[in-house]
């Protein structure tokens, strides 16, 4: 079941999934709080608290029961545009390739074309190549990989129409 994360134990609970799902990236790749402190792996319970009170942003949550097990967020690019962000999409890593992934992104097409939505676009770390495969095929186009100097790694960015 996908719902949308509303109460402050949710966005706790959100946390605790995204940082669990992105660290397993981050130990690969050598990302530490000190050399990439913006990564999902080291977020704070107050830096999505911040996020929800603070924008235009709506976050989802994958249950199993009443386990937490997955999470998303979809931001729209600004208030007239056609185009959300998709963030922080993760699923815990013992739940993996059972397809829930897939799960929430048709989730969030399905969200955006409720909203009037034409493209969801997302930025990735660009050596990650396993993910960016997986973007791929599901339909995402790359569109280009930039570089920034306070980061570690290239980011790419992807886009599709939904």
């Amino acid at each position: 079941m996908i719902k949308e994360i509303s109460t402050l134990e949710e966005l706790m609970s959100s946390t605790n999934v995204i940082r669990k799902s992105f660290i397993t990236v981050a130990d690969e790749l050598g990302l530490t709080v000190q050399n990439c402190p913006t990564n999902p792996a080291f977020l704070d319970e107050s830096d999505l608290l911040y996020k929800k009170e603070n924008n235009n942003i709506s976050m989802y949550g994958l249950f199993d029961d009443d386990n937490q097990i997955g999470f998303m967020a979809l931001e729209r690019q600004s208030p007239d545009s056609k185009v959300f962000y998709l963030e922080r999409l993760a699923v815990l890593p013992e739940y993996r390739h059972k397809r829930y992934g897939r799960l929430l992104m048709d989730y969030a097409f399905e969200a955006v074309r409720k909203n009037c939505g034409e493209k969801i676009s997302i930025g990735i770390i660009n050596e990650n190549v396993k993910l960016k495969i997986w973007y791929v095929e599901y339909g995402f186009k790359e569109l280009e990989i930039k570089q920034y100097p306070h980061l570690p790694f290239d980011v790419c960015f992807l886009e599709k129409e939904v």
